[in-house]
């Protein structure tokens, strides 16, 4: 299990392979990688930038990736989030989980991507390419997703 913030881009073939190199008790893996959109809100974006308090964000994501564990039976699993000025289709976000079964796999996949887009504690502010910045906050439908994780 493990949980990285970064600058850099990242290479979803090579983080699969390292994170399940050796293991066969793995019968199910589902990567998901988000990138950067080219327009929101009706106008063209030049940019996102993603900002983050460091230490903190690791910590809860590192908690939240322990709550999927708890959840699902998961071998291993991994989340990448970019930091940083990003432009329209690189990577943003990097999320694998891999279990026996691909049902967790993809149940797990799918709750660590709802509370990236919801809870984590990044700030994103999107640059539109007449040069204005508007912070983003978290979509109703993006919520509404979330919420079906409630215990």
């Amino acid at each position: 299990m493990a949980v990285r913030i970064q600058t850099e881009p990242f290479d979803l073939s090579a983080e699969a392979a390292a994170l399940t190199a050796g293991r066969t008790d793995i019968g199910a893996i589902v990567t998901f990688t988000g990138t950067v959109r080219g327009s929101a809100g009706g106008r063209e974006l030049s940019s996102m930038t993603l900002e983050h308090y460091p230490g903190m964000t690791e910590a809860e994501l590192a908690r939240v990736e322990a709550e999927a564990t708890a959840r699902w039976p998961l071998q291993a699993s991994l989340i990448v989030h970019r930091v940083g000025e990003l432009r329209p289709g690189e990577p943003i976000v990097l999320v694998i989980a891999a279990s026996p079964h691909r049902h967790a796999a993809f149940e797990a996949a799918a709750f660590l991507m709802d509370y990236l887009k919801t809870r984590a504690p990044f700030w994103k502010k999107e640059t539109g390419v007449e040069g204005t910045g508007t912070w983003v906050d978290a979509r109703e439908t993006d919520d509404e997703a979330a919420r079906r994780w409630s215990v």
